[in-house]
Parts: structure tokens; sequence; C-alpha cells
């Protein structure tokens, strides 16, 4: 008799609890190997599109930073530079010009004159006329500027200029009251600088020389 072959029940329950059940746990590590071989091959800027802050450094920022106003615009001032006051260039005063320098009318006029008619009253004497005029020179009579003067009861003179020039040539001429001149005379004519003192001193010498006045 042919001895007929069952099937091991037994076995054939493993095999098909094994087959029809998963691993779970191979399953597990399969899908977290791709998960994690997933996240290594992910480029760098789509894993971190988002910028990190740190909150820590944030908060230890010093005050200083958060009290810098947001607008620069503003020009800066350097209170230093602002303080120091510019030094002003003070200019020289101009030196006077000399009185002999200045235009000849106005130097015997507003020199000449006044200091002789001082210096003749400082004798006792009185001037009754005094002028500068464009005329003709006594004796001579060429036209020239000439300085007439009267001092009373005493004698006239003459100063004469050649021109409007206190260094031009000059001459003087003297007479008692009520006569006319009968000398000229040259008058400064070794004198290389002109100035007021000198004529003065000489036309006081020239009077005293003709016994007109006092000792000068």
């Amino acid at each position: 008799m042919e001895e007929s072959l069952e099937p091991n029940t037994e076995v054939i329950k493993e095999i098909s609890d094994k087959s029809s059940k998963p691993d779970s746990e191979g399953i597990k590590e399969s899908i977290t190997e791709k998960v994690t071989n997933t996240d290594e091959n992910i480029p760098n800027s789509q894993n971190n599109s988002a910028p990190k802050v740190d909150l820590k450094k944030d908060s230890e920022a010093p005050a200083e930073n958060n009290l810098k106003p947001q607008n620069d615009s503003a020009p800066k001032v350097d209170l230093k530079k602002e303080n120091i006051i510019p030094v002003k260039n003070i200019p020289k005063p101009k030196k006077e010009l000399p009185i002999e320098k200045k235009p000849f009318q106005e130097f015997i006029n507003d020199h000449l004159i006044p200091s002789l008619i001082e210096e003749i009253q400082l004798r006792g004497l009185e001037i009754n006329e005094i002028n500068l005029q464009n005329t003709n020179r006594p004796i001579a009579g060429d036209k020239c500027w000439v300085i007439n003067c009267e001092i009373k009861d005493t004698c006239n003179f003459w100063l004469s200029f050649e021109k409007d020039d206190i260094s031009s040539l000059k001459s003087i001429s003297l007479s008692k009251p009520n006569q006319k001149p009968s000398i000229i005379e040259s008058f400064l004519i070794d004198e290389k600088r002109i100035t007021l003192k000198l004529i003065i001193s000489r036309v006081l010498q020239r009077l005293n020389g003709q016994k007109l006045i006092g000792v000068n």
C-alpha cells in the first residue's frame, strides 16, 4: 500500500507566518537608512534656507547700539573744531605820510603857515597878514608860488618857491614896513632834505640877521 504524504501543517504554518507578516524591525531599519541617506544628499542651500538667529548675541548687544539714531544723514559736528576761534589777521596800521610828502598847497596852508604864525607870536610879535599866492616874485618878477607875510610894525618878507614843490628852487626877500624889497636872496639851496622845522628855522634866522626880531 502506498503511503500518502500529508503536508506538515506545522512547517507550512511557520513558513506562511514568516511570509505573511513583515519584519517590522527590518522595515524600520531600512526606512531609517533611507531617510538618513536622503538628508545627507540634500544640498546645504535647501537644508538651511532659513537664517539662523543667535538670540544670545542679540540679547547681549550693548545698550549704546540701541541708542544710535537710525537716520545718519545729519552732518556730524566736531565740537572741538567748533570751539576753536580762528585768529583774524589784523592789518598793520599804515604809517602816516610825512607832512613834507603831502601836496604842496596842503603842506603850506595846513602846516608851514600856522607854524610860522605860532613861532612869530611866541616872540611877542603880531602878524597882520600872511598868505600863499601864485604871483610874481619880488624883484625878479617871474611867476611862482609866494608866501607874503606882514609883521606889524616890524617888517615884511616874501618866501618864494619856483614850483609847487618844497624841494624846488627858493628865495627870500625882506623889507621894512611900507617899503618895497630891494634884495633877493637864495634860500636853502644847499639842503638836500627840506623839512618843516628847517624852513621855519631859516626864516627866523634871516629876520634875526636883519635885527628885525629878537634872538631865536
